[in-house]
């Protein structure tokens, strides 16, 4: 006799669409804004594209607290792959607020006439012509480009692509196995290469800004995956959990799973800019369109340190012994190296990269304790950093010459004369990076530190207070120039903001303020449940 195999009819996997529906709103949104780009007149497509970004992020950040409110306290959903539990929805809405702001800067078109970014970032780069010292050559639809009396039309390609970015970021830090948190790497990494590219002035600059990042970051993701690889073949999964139990589990030697665990490190490292994985930073930083840098260095480092948290508590936080004095050692070098290189920086863009550099070795700190102090105080970390760098690109796209944005230190000098208001602004910002107190950066640093001291780290707390003194004089050095120096005669000039600048700068400065006074309800959201697997 023979007999048919029973087969198990295939069984699409539960989802939960109310838990996920902030991430599927931005993602249809982006989605649609490609459409937009496809078939509307080019006229139509600015208002279209900002209406649609911002109305998104709106309806993503009203349905995440609907969830909040109503949903239940962690859950798996996707076949396990994302999981949506407290550090999730914190991380979830610091991105759709940092992007709310970031599309601000990027749609305003008062600033630079025409906006900052350009169709292509392909655009050749010609000497002279209406751009400036590096201006662009003017793509052929565009006939107003370089006309007396008409701006350059507003392109909005970049839309679509700061959409696709920040659901990439979404994925990125809820991500529970190894192979989806590396397909939202590339999401989110693929849109911003392009977007380091398309700035309308100093194209040169922008352009190899965009070559580092894409060819430094696709060795970066290189890493990721064969560390992935190697984890894969130590634990025979790659979920998080299933790794975490194979890791304690197993009397098979550690090898795999440390040199897999050095090569994801890696990775995630790059893309948090902690050094010494932080190449890319200080020229990314430089040649990008200041509006996607202030995107790039305010919701990419949230991506990075949330996906950083969950992958070494959730996975590794059993083997935490074996691995954290390496993290402790590039910690170190992160604070160091963006303490010290930020001294002899000229540019401010240059010096605020080092700045973010020094950053990440203190959200290492809470990183790499593990514990539930450790975990709210990187998460309210994270969003204190994120509305401060929001603001701080934002005033610096504000100072001006004639080839565009003045970055060199010098063209700084006596800016409180020009515009008290500017450099009032930009002192409270930079005081709250150097962590002065009634500001968010000094209540982000005491509820790190305070982690690190509770988890047994003192000399690592000791030396990042060092460093932070250090980090101080390059923060100080800008305020004096602003204050205490004679302006040149040909300056810079202070460009009024439109009204979309206007709101990015006074919603980072409101934030930074509120989280320095009143961070209670901030760290009370941080500290709100722990990770899920």
């Amino acid at each position: 006799m023979t007999s048919q195999a029973q087969v198990a009819p295939l069984m699409a996997p539960p989802i939960d669409y109310a838990a996920l529906a902030p991430l599927l709103i931005v993602l249809a949104a982006a989605c649609i804004a490609v459409l937009v780009e496809a078939f509307l007149p080019r006229h139509q497509r600015w208002p279209a594209q900002v209406t649609l970004s911002v109305v998104a992020i709106g309806a993503a950040g009203l349905a995440l607290g609907l969830y909040a409110g109503n949903g239940p306290a962690g859950i798996t959903t996707l076949a396990d792959s994302l999981a949506v539990d407290g550090p999730t929805l914190f991380l979830w809405g610091t991105l759709l607020a940092l992007g709310l702001g970031s599309i601000l800067l990027i749609a305003d078109r008062s600033v630079e006439p025409g906006g900052a970014l350009i169709a292509s970032a392909a655009s050749r780069a010609v000497v002279g012509g209406g751009a400036g010292a590096e201006g662009i050559a003017p793509p052929p639809e565009d006939r107003s480009y370089g006309t007396p009396g008409l701006a350059p039309t507003m392109q909005t390609e970049v839309f679509p692509f700061t959409l696709f970015a920040l659901a990439g970021m979404m994925a990125f830090c809820a991500a529970n196995d190894l192979l989806t948190m590396f397909v939202a790497l590339e999401v989110l990494s693929l849109p911003l290469y392009i977007m380091c590219g398309l700035a309308r002035r100093r194209r040169l600059m922008s352009q190899e800004a965009a070559v580092k990042y894409f060819l430094l970051g696709a060795f970066a993701s290189a890493f990721f995956l064969y560390g992935l690889a190697l984890i894969y073949g130590y634990a025979g999964s790659v979920r998080l959990t299933d790794i975490a139990t194979a890791a304690v589990g197993t009397a098979r030697s550690d090898a795999l799973l440390l040199g897999g665990l050095a090569l994801l490190v890696v990775g995630l490292m790059f893309k948090g800019s902690v050094g010494p994985f932080h190449t890319w930073t200080p020229d990314v930083y430089q040649g990008a369109p200041t509006p996607v840098t202030a995107f790039m260095a305010a919701c990419t480092k949230v991506a990075a340190f949330g996906a950083i948290l969950r992958v070494l508590h959730v996975a590794f936080g059993d083997t935490r012994w074996e691995w954290r004095g390496v993290l402790w050692a590039i910690a170190i070098l992160s604070m160091v190296i963006g303490a010290v290189i930020g001294l002899t920086q000229t540019d401010i863009k240059r010096m605020i990269a080092y700045s973010s550099v020094a950053h990440a070795g203190f959200l290492l700190i809470g990183a790499i304790s593990i514990t539930e102090q450790g975990v709210s105080g990187t998460l309210f970390y994270l969003l204190a950093y994120g509305f401060t760098t929001l603001a701080v690109f934002g005033v610096i796209s504000l100072v001006r010459n004639a080839d565009g944005e003045a970055t060199h230190l010098s063209q700084w000098a006596g800016l409180a004369k020009r515009s008290p208001i500017v450099a009032g602004v930009m002192t409270f910002l930079l005081l709250a990076l150097a962590g002065i107190p009634l500001t968010s950066g000094f209540t982000a640093k005491f509820a790190v530190f305070s982690a690190g001291l509770g988890d047994g780290m003192a000399p690592l707390v000791v030396i990042a207070l060092v460093a932070s003194a250090v980090a101080a004089f390059f923060y100080v050095r800008v305020i004096v120039l602003m204050y205490f120096s004679e302006p040149a005669a040909d300056g810079p000039t202070v460009t009024v903001p439109g009204a979309f600048t206007t709101a990015a700068i006074t919603l980072g400065v409101i934030v930074t303020l509120l989280l320095g006074i009143v961070p209670t309800l901030a760290l009370g959201w941080a500290g709100g449940g722990g990770f899920v697997g």
